[in-house]
Order: C-alpha cells, then sequence, then structure tokens
C-alpha cells in the first residue's frame, strides 16, 4: 500500500481519539479493502452485554473512511481530509462480543468514493451491513 494511504489509515483514522478510546486495530489493509477489529467492551454497551449501535455505527463509518484512503497514490498528495457524506446501516443482529468490519470500495473517483461494509463477530455471523460516500478534500 502507499504510504499516502498509509499515513491517513494509520496515522489520522486510527490515531483519531474516539478510535482509541474504542480500541480499533488495523486487521489488513490493501488498496479497496480494509478490515477493522472492536473489542467488546462494557463501556461501550446500551445495555448489559449489548453493544451500542452508535459504536458499531462509528465502526462502520471508520473502515470506509478507511478504505476510502487505502486507494491513495503519489496522485493524491493534494489531499487534505475528508468526511462521510451519507451513511446507511442496517442492524441484524446484536454485537455482544468482539467485531470486525470489512470495507469494500465498490466506485472511487477522484473526489469521493462508495463502499460496502459488512461487521461480523467471532462466530461469523453478520451482524450489521453498510453503505458510505465518503468525499476527499483536496488543495485547490
Amino acid at each position: 500500500m502507499h504510504e499516502i494511504a498509509q499515513h491517513w489509515i494509520e496515522g489520522t483514522l486510527l490515531g483519531s481519539p474516539v478510535a482509541k478510546a474504542l480500541g480499533f486495530r488495523l486487521l489488513t489493509a490493501e488498496p479497496e479493502s480494509v478490515t477493522i477489529a472492536l473489542p467488546y467492551s462494557e463501556d461501550a454497551t446500551t445495555v448489559p452485554g449489548v453493544l451500542h449501535g452508535g459504536v458499531i455505527a462509528t465502526l462502520i463509518d471508520t473502515v470506509a473512511a478507511a478504505a476510502s484512503a487505502s486507494g491513495f497514490s503519489d496522485a493524491d498528495a493534494d489531499a487534505t481530509g475528508g468526511a462521510t457524506t451519507d451513511l446507511t446501516v442496517h442492524y441484524l443482529l446484536p454485537g455482544t462480543g468482539d467485531l470486525t468490519a470489512t470495507a469494500d470500495v465498490v466506485s472511487r473517483t477522484r473526489t469521493s468514493t462508495l463502499s460496502d461494509i459488512k461487521v461480523t463477530d467471532d462466530d461469523g455471523r453478520l451482524i450489521a451491513t453498510g453503505v458510505a460516500s465518503s468525499r476527499v478534500f483536496r488543495r485547490r
């Protein structure tokens, strides 16, 4: 993976206070696909034993942004940041343990990406899915 992509994923996204507080950990990263782990914590629950939906949405949002950044190369040295412009989450099962989220970029332009996200638990059950549009900001 290009060093610019690596900087955005590891330094900016996973280095953010919220990612650190939730314990996000990069498992795999290659151009157009990223997987991030979320360890279970009682501090991240709504009711005992069930992860808060907002925590799962944050995982989906972060892995989608990382997938967007994963395709960066020398041509993206002018990138100054990014933002999620649209996020859809479908909760399928309660998150009651460690989770893993994988985002795959399905469409990329110079200023935006569209990613498909799947969140699974340690037993391979599909906990949630998501679709995210990400915008890339550039120097003018």
